[in-house]
């Protein structure tokens, strides 16, 4: 089996091209790709399918030839994933198996058609403008926070932290506790605080996140721009641009009146084979 290794600001995924859909891909199969110790290693599974090859992407095969089926590392689905969708596009084009028309490349999602462009070393994809929700809370060790709920193709609470508290010195090894009512499909959970100015954008933030089916990961590409809809809002603004620091790096944020744009680094690092019978499902 043929793969490669890539991230954005941190998020790593392993890649598996699989043009006609005939790779039997298995939660148990993706869980020992994922594995740190006896696989591969990564937050989840990007595999390369034609649209019209998988049945999540058929319907919007006339408008994108490729689907990104992506898969958290536990072997769980996921609708979308911001920064995955950044890293495949960047191996569609460094495979050359796509080339950008009028200057932006569509991919096909669980979560709809998304839009890609390139920008230097920067690769930048474009969703739906999140939608805020009713508050929710969330319980981290003996600490209960009130956020926003946000809907951007995938669920999201978003927490700001007290100024007392320090942003690094949470413990994410455990999921923060959630209302199971409010996200019957899991959430991913974003802690934030405020950061300093940042010229050329309307607002600065600083984030980690707990991603459902994943455990906290370096950087969540969707949890950024709920960070950053959800700034907008509290600065009384619709629409902006926010730069979003996590622990992976930058990524910067522009929601529109109908849209949200995602841009950050996107990078291959490593291509192989893998022997698919010493893997341990």
């Amino acid at each position: 089996m043929e793969f490669s290794k890539g991230h954005g600001t941190g998020n790593d995924f392993v890649i598996l091209p699989d043009p006609d859909g005939t790779l039997d891909l298995t939660p148990g199969l993706v869980a020992a790709l994922c594995d740190r110790r006896r696989g591969l290693g990564g937050d989840g599974v990007l595999r390369v399918v034609r649209a019209a090859k998988h049945p999540d992407g058929a319907a919007l095969a006339g408008e994108a030839e490729w689907f990104m089926d992506y898969w958290n590392s536990d072997g769980s689905f996921a609708e979308m994933c911001g920064n995955g969708a950044r890293v495949f596009v960047r191996y569609l084009l460094e495979r050359s198996l796509a080339a950008p028309s009028g200057g932006t490349l569509p991919i096909a999602t669980r979560a709809g058609l998304v839009r890609a462009r390139v920008e230097g070393a920067d690769v930048a994809v474009e969703m739906r403008r999140p939608l805020l929700h009713d508050a929710a809370t969330a319980t981290l060790g003996g600490l209960t926070l009130t956020g926003a709920a946000v809907d951007v193709g995938n669920p999201h609470l978003v927490c700001a932290l007290p100024a007392a508290l320090d942003l690094a010195a949470l413990d994410l090894t455990r999921a923060p506790e959630v209302d199971v009512a409010t996200f019957p499909a899991g959430v991913n959970v974003e802690f934030t605080t405020p950061g300093e100015p940042v010229d050329g954008t309307d607002g600065h933030v600083l984030m980690r996140v707990h991603e459902r089916g994943s455990a906290e990961t370096l950087s969540c590409g969707t949890g950024a721009c709920a960070v950053a809809a959800v700034a907008l809002r509290d600065m009384g603004r619709e629409n902006g641009i926010v730069a979003v620091d996590v622990p992976g790096g930058r990524l910067t944020v522009t929601v529109t009146a109908d849209s949200c744009w995602l841009a950050g680094p996107a990078v291959l690092v490593a291509t192989g084979t893998l022997t698919r019978a010493a893997l341990r499902p």
